[in-house]
């Protein structure tokens, strides 16, 4: 499965505008993450460490962005619940292990190695962690966002 969601209407006129962009944006962030170097970690306390890998203006989309993560989590390991740039679509792959997702008050789903979901702007993550409490996991975030937008993610209280 590629994608899991409900069917979006194209924001780039044309389906086969829209393949083409999306076919960029993500053998771009692919890209990225296979060449490039490695970046400071950011350990957010809760079992997660987050690396950010590339960060790209996205020449044929003016205002946007390409900006591609990766988040390691120990065993049992999570991140505290958060809402995600109003802006941000995001397309989320399974590197390793199994991860356990909910998102608005959709239903909790496990990703596991291989699997890919996505995200649409202003999403509500309550749960996002590793469903092992024996083995590490680690998962590509990739998310297309306004260029201005500083903060991917703000925590929920």
């Amino acid at each position: 499965m590629l994608f899991s969601g409900p069917e979006q209407p194209h924001l780039c006129g044309t389906k086969e505008n829209a393949t083409m962009k999306i076919r960029f944006i993500f053998g771009a962030a692919f890209a990225a993450v296979a060449i490039t170097t490695a970046t400071p970690a950011v350990a957010h306390g809760g079992g997660e460490t987050v690396t950010p890998r590339f960060q790209q203006m996205i020449p044929n989309i003016p205002g946007k962005s390409l900006k591609a993560l990766i988040v390691d989590y120990t065993p049992g390991g999570a991140s505290a619940p958060h809402i995600h740039a109003k802006s941000a679509f995001i397309f989320g792959y399974v590197l390793s292990g199994e991860i356990e997702s909910q998102v608005n008050d959709g239903p909790r789903r496990v990703y596991r190695a291989g699997e890919s979901f996505y995200e649409t702007p202003g999403s509500r993550h309550s749960i996002s962690r590793n469903a092992s409490k024996t083995r590490p996991a680690r998962l590509l975030a990739v998310f297309v966002v306004d260029t201005d937008d500083k903060e991917l993610t703000t925590p929920i209280k």
